[in-house]
């Protein structure tokens, strides 16, 4: 074999330890006492995971934070970036999205889904910039590209053609966010029609604010019944949620969950932009809906970074394991499997909101495959456990070496 990985945990057993074998760039064997291969690392009864998987991130807009000047909130950052958009080039967005892919590589994701827009004043600029720096990098990960239109579709002439190219030019998903239209609906309406022409899943932004009196998530599990996209709907943020009472919660979470529709929080850009404009300053809502009261009721959820580095997330170092962490601070996750579903939110259950069918720790799927400084799902969450291999279809991808301790004689 190419690759043996020895003394391992799996994250569905981490009470058991075993080997992983590999050859050429797929899992060929998982059992004990496999032998040594032609590369060989002992992991010392560590987690091994399929890599992180990220649903949900902004390629094209990450790293812009010495451009603007942190005004406020989502409206407030998406002036600020339309505002700068006329300034980008191909180059400029390439170079800012490897910068992007290569923080989230060196944190252990193997799979990513980038949200890029589209409208007449960046045109197709982001969008190639993006397609280039993701085949620059896909020697360590897997990126598609959902296009969407940040600024409006319907109240934005020229935006739909330019939809239409970029999923003609090669994005797999198409996005939507309505609430910057004048037709919210008509613009839902739009993107469930561009999905079955091109035959295309779907990953909307959608509900942001404190008006709970109208939610377009009801519309879109609506459309999503009728035009029969049930497991191919992603909806993001829907901080709304966050705001509703139990009862209301649960028949909205039981109703996605029969429709098929999946849910993406984003915590640490939920948190930063929502209820901006709270008067009680001791009470303020944190904006974060709870993505594990969510899959309670059956509704598949991940959790993503969104931005890095811009006026929507002025943080952001591409770890997926900290976001997870950082939701599970925010929700008051503690008990340990509600800890282990978090880690699950940025990897297994990524991967289905994404529809990726060779993702995972099976034989025949590709050898993509993340050693983390962790002996249990829980504690990886808990801990923030540092990424210490990478491996891409079996061939090393990172390294990152542990601290070391010097301790006196």
């Amino acid at each position: 074999m190419d690759l043996t990985l020895h003394d391992v945990r799996l994250p569905t057993a981490p009470a058991e330890r075993v080997d992983i074998g590999v050859d050429d760039g797929r899992i060929v064997r998982i059992g004990t006492g496999l032998a040594r291969g032609e590369r060989a690392l002992d992991c010392g009864g560590r987690l091994v995971l399929p890599g992180f998987c990220e649903s949900h991130i902004h390629l094209d807009k990450a790293c812009i934070l010495d451009r603007v000047t942190m005004r406020g909130g989502l409206s407030e950052a998406i002036a600020e970036v339309a505002g700068l958009k006329a300034g980008f080039t191909g180059a400029d967005v390439t170079e800012r999205a490897s910068r992007t892919l290569r923080k989230c590589v060196l944190n252990g994701t193997t799979r990513m889904r980038t949200h890029v827009e589209v409208d007449p004043v960046i045109g197709l600029r982001g969008f190639e910039g993006v397609k280039a720096a993701i085949a620059d990098w896909r020697w360590a990960i897997d990126v598609s590209i959902c296009v969407f239109p940040q600024e409006g579709l319907l109240n934005n002439p020229g935006t739909d053609e330019l939809m239409v190219a970029a999923l003609k030019a090669g994005a797999d998903t198409v996005g939507a966010a309505p609430y910057t239209d004048t037709d919210p609906h008509g613009q839902i309406d739009r993107v469930f029609e561009m999905a079955r022409e091109f035959d295309v899943d779907i990953d909307m932004h959608l509900d942001f604010g404190s008006d709970i009196s109208d939610l377009d998530i009801e519309y879109v599990a609506r459309r999503t019944e009728e035009f029969g996209w049930g497991g191919r709907v992603a909806v993001g943020h829907v901080t709304k949620l966050a705001l509703l009472d139990r009862g209301r919660f649960t028949a909205l979470a039981r109703r996605l969950a029969d429709v098929g529709v999946a849910v993406t929080v984003l915590p640490a850009t939920d948190l930063f932009l929502s209820h901006r404009g709270h008067t009680h300053d001791h009470d303020a809502p944190r904006g974060v809906t709870p993505a594990h009261l969510l899959l309670a009721e059956g509704v598949n959820c991940s959790l993503s970074t969104n931005n890095v580095l811009n006026p929507f997330t002025p943080f952001g170092d591409g770890s997926l394991i900290r976001i997870a962490n950082l939701y599970a601070n925010i929700c008051q996750v503690g008990a340990r499997g509600a800890m282990a579903d978090c880690l699950d939110m940025v990897s297994a259950r990524s991967a289905r909101l994404m529809n990726l069918d060779d993702y995972g720790l099976a034989p025949g799927n590709p050898a993509d495959l993340v050693v983390i400084d962790a002996i249990d799902p829980a504690l990886a969450v808990a801990e923030i456990a540092q990424p210490m291999f990478g491996f891409k279809h079996g061939v090393p991808t990172f390294t990152r070496e542990l601290p070391q301790l010097h301790s006196p004689a």
